[in-house]
């Protein structure tokens, strides 16, 4: 709870000292998404939000919203949104820090926490300490303990819509991983590009088609929803705390929100000013949350596919008797309109969407590998192998075991960020501010550090001021 109170706090704080751009500026946040030049040494802004919306797309909002009505009961969907509305400034302050302080190593561009940590605070030693202890936990924490939640929900898809053996189904798909992750920064967005949207606007629609097939309940499910939020419900009336933090915890692993692992693909893109993509990282939580994770747990709530388990162990909705949470939940929703559609569906959209989340994950764990011993080859080789045996183990392991692993790394990387990110914020609303005064007067907006004051910009943006 504490670290829930912070990372609402901080997103309500940088969301006044921006003057609210996620509401007042979605139409700037949806044009910056949809301009993709071609960058030689990084993403471009389109694989650069489908990077990032990635984990909004993914098993987070399908896995995760059904974990989250079960432990959080339906009010955690409403705090899953306050965390959408005020952490998209957290995106937004990330993104433009990543940008500014990202480097080039081996030819591609790398950044995130760490590397604004260390050369955007003004105490040198601080920001070092602070830098090493997040790279060091992100390594291990992307490397060894989230990958499992993606292959497990993977394998086990397939297993329940193709009856496919889950052990043979997490070795071929490590393999493929590796494969894609050997292929370096670009291989790895080209795939991105190519896999993610189809079957995110495919996963929308099948939710949609859902809610429309009962859509004489989505009112008395939005009013669940409300009063399960404050303990108003006559089921879920002592569920209030769990509600707040399993729509905070399902929201931060969704969303990326506070954990600073979206600043690290924001920073291997190459935009046109760091404003932009703090935009993109601010639009892939509205996306994530007010569209995939709402449509998929109205699905789930407007079917009555779900259980809910209290704070004594015990089941106080029991819907789906002796059904599993997670993937289930969402399978019986669409076979309750489409029988017998649930099951393939879901294992093909977990299957596409748990891949580029993965490739997203190898970049954050690589990025922050290489600030620890700089681009070292065999280094980065050994990290790979482990990445890939860490994918495969995911698919021998239980789902109380996986989840909890997931939410460990996120909160030990969340603690961090946040805290650092209210030492440096402030330098990301100086960059926002003059970007906005550009515009007004009707001018490109130009990135220059030095008129800002700002000390340590990355070398990546010299070459902009001379071509300006």
């Amino acid at each position: 709870m504490p670290l829930v109170i912070l990372v609402l706090i901080s997103g309500l704080y940088y969301s006044i000292k921006l003057g609210f751009p996620q509401i007042l500026h979605i139409k700037d946040m949806v044009k910056a998404a949809g301009s993709a030049n071609k960058s030689e040494k990084g993403l471009n802004s389109v694989q650069s939000f489908i990077f990032t919306a990635a984990r909004t797309v993914g098993v987070g909002n399908i896995a995760g919203m059904a974990t989250g009505i079960y432990f959080g009961g339906p009010g955690a969907i409403f705090w899953l949104w306050i965390l959408a509305i005020f952490g998209s400034s957290i995106s937004m302050i990330e993104g433009i820090l990543a940008q500014t302080y990202k480097v080039e190593v081996n030819g591609e561009f790398k950044g995130g926490p760490a590397y604004y940590m260390e050369n955007g605070m003004k105490n040198a030693k601080l920001g070092k300490t602070f830098a090493v202890a997040y790279a060091v936990i992100t390594v291990i924490g992307v490397t060894f303990l989230m990958p499992s939640v993606q292959t497990y929900n993977i394998v086990q898809g397939l297993n329940q819509a193709f009856g496919f053996n889950v052990v043979i189904a997490g070795v071929i798909f490590s393999a493929i991983m590796g494969i894609v992750i050997f292929g370096g920064l670009k291989r790895i967005g080209n795939v991105a590009q190519r896999l993610s949207p189809i079957m995110a606007i495919l996963y929308f629609l099948m939710s949609v088609v859902i809610i429309i097939f009962n859509i004489d309940k989505f009112p008395g499910v939005i009013m669940l929803i409300i009063r399960s939020a404050f303990g108003m419900d006559s089921v879920f009336g002592a569920m209030f705390g769990a509600a707040v933090s399993w729509g905070i915890k399902r929201g931060v692993y969704a969303n990326e929100v506070g954990i600073g692992t979206s600043a690290i693909t924001s920073a291997s893109a190459e935009v046109d000013h760091p404003v932009t993509q703090g935009m993109i990282g601010g639009l892939s939580v509205f996306m994530g949350s007010f569209f995939v994770c709402t449509t998929s747990a109205v699905m789930i709530l407007i079917t009555n596919s779900y259980n809910t388990i209290g704070s004594n162990g015990k089941l106080v909705v029991e819907h789906l008797p002796e059904i599993a949470y997670g993937n289930p939940f969402v399978t019986n929703a669409i076979n309750t309109s489409l029988p017998g559609l649930g099951e393939k569906f879901i294992a093909i959209s977990i299957l596409c969407f748990a891949f580029v989340a993965l490739t997203a994950y190898y970049l954050y764990t690589e990025s922050n590998l290489i600030y620890l011993i700089g681009g070292n080859k065999l280094g980065i080789f050994i990290q790979r192998i482990f990445f890939i045996g860490s994918v495969f183990i995911g698919s021998v392991i239980s789902a109380d075991t996986v989840w909890t692993m997931g939410d460990i790394a996120n909160a030990l990387m969340a603690w961090i960020n946040v805290i650092a990110i209210l030492f440096l914020g402030n330098t990301a609303v100086k960059i926002y501010k003059d970007y906005n005064e550009q515009k007004k007067m009707k001018i490109t907006p130009v990135f220059d550090g030095d008129k800002l004051g700002l000390k340590n910009v990355s070398d990546a943006w010299s070459p902009r001021y001379n071509k300006k």
